[in-house]
């Protein structure tokens, strides 16, 4: 299927900016920069009943980053602790506060927004070790995001999706923190830039094969990449991980080392369900309140979450 209607006139407005160029042809400032510029027409999100932005201390001695904490309700139902994409280089809580919001409007569920520090100030693995500080905090204040016995959702999309994944594969070999569900959107799982979504004319959109070679080479020197919390598709092992929902864009450099690691999970045994997005591109969750695609896919997610909340319940 051909791009969609919305996502063309999008990019041909992009097209129109004289100042516009590629990721792989910017300095990490300018890139940061033009990630936001979207800002405006994406607008505030809803109303939460509490946000809270705290600093966390980074295992990195003198480092610290951001949370942000959406409460949807004074009872949340569950915790969703979501990684933002971006390369592990650009955008921020800031970038994805009306995504936060949205996703906690609509699960009922407490999200928390992780500010992990970015590449290539703080290379791998600086970007999963604040993740996984996160994580443990959540785990040590779970009585007061939400309810008590409430299930812990890990997800995010691009980077975000990889840093998730890494976090249920660190959080698998620690035993722990216990998580119950993994929302992947079409996840960065592999350094290989020779699968054929890569090499595909149709897929150079809004992210390049250049671009992603411009974000690894940023985030992860080569010898480090085969590691398994760098390419999650590269662990010996993916059984015992959390049942996920994956969800890929039809027209995305990274939609074949999605559905491949989509494919492994569930040949190792772990409950998973692949969504196809047509006529969408990478980046298109980003774009919420300017693509319709990406208020479709926050209500697929929520509804996943939930399904699987109600299940986790039954087995209770």
């Amino acid at each position: 299927m051909a791009i969609d209607e919305a996502t063309k006139q999008f990019l041909a407005q992009a097209g129109e900016n004289p100042d516009a160029k590629p990721i792989h042809l910017s300095t990490p400032e300018e890139a940061r920069a033009g990630a936001l510029a979207t800002l405006d027409l994406i607008g505030p999100g809803v109303d939460m009943a509490e946000v809270q932005d705290l600093k966390l201390k980074s295992s990195e001695q003198d480092a610290d980053f951001e949370v942000r904490v959406l409460k949807p309700t004074e009872q949340p139902k569950g915790i969703f602790i979501y990684l933002h994409g971006g390369g592990w280089v650009v955008s921020d809580i800031v970038a994805y506060d009306a995504i936060g919001r949205q996703l906690a409007q609509e699960t009922g569920y407490t999200v928390v927004l992780v500010n992990y520090r970015k590449a290539p100030e703080h290379a791998y693995p600086a970007a999963p070790n604040d993740c996984w500080t996160a994580l443990q905090w959540v785990e040590e204040h779970r009585a007061e995001l939400a309810e008590e016995g409430a299930p812990l959702v890990i997800g995010g999309d691009s980077a975000g999706g990889n840093l998730a994944a890494a976090m249920t594969l660190r959080s698998r070999e620690l035993a722990g923190p216990k998580i119950d569900f993994q929302v992947l959107v079409y996840p960065v799982t592999d350094a290989d830039f020779t699968r054929p979504s890569y090499l595909d004319p149709e897929n150079q959109l809004m992210l390049m094969t250049e671009s992603m070679v411009w974000f690894w080479d940023h985030y992860a020197p080569v010898e480090k990449r085969g590691e398994q919390e760098a390419s999650p598709i590269r662990a010996e092992s993916l059984a015992g991980l959390p049942d996920a929902y994956v969800a890929i864009a039809e027209h995305d450099v990274l939609r074949d080392e999605g559905e491949a690691y989509a494919k492994r999970l569930a040949e190792e045994g772990v409950k998973v369900e692949t969504e196809l997005f047509p006529g969408q591109m990478h980046g298109f969750i980003s774009m919420f309140n300017i693509l319709p695609a990406s208020a479709q896919l926050i209500s697929r997610i929520a509804e996943q979450v939930l399904q699987r909340a109600a299940v986790t319940e039954e087995v209770r």
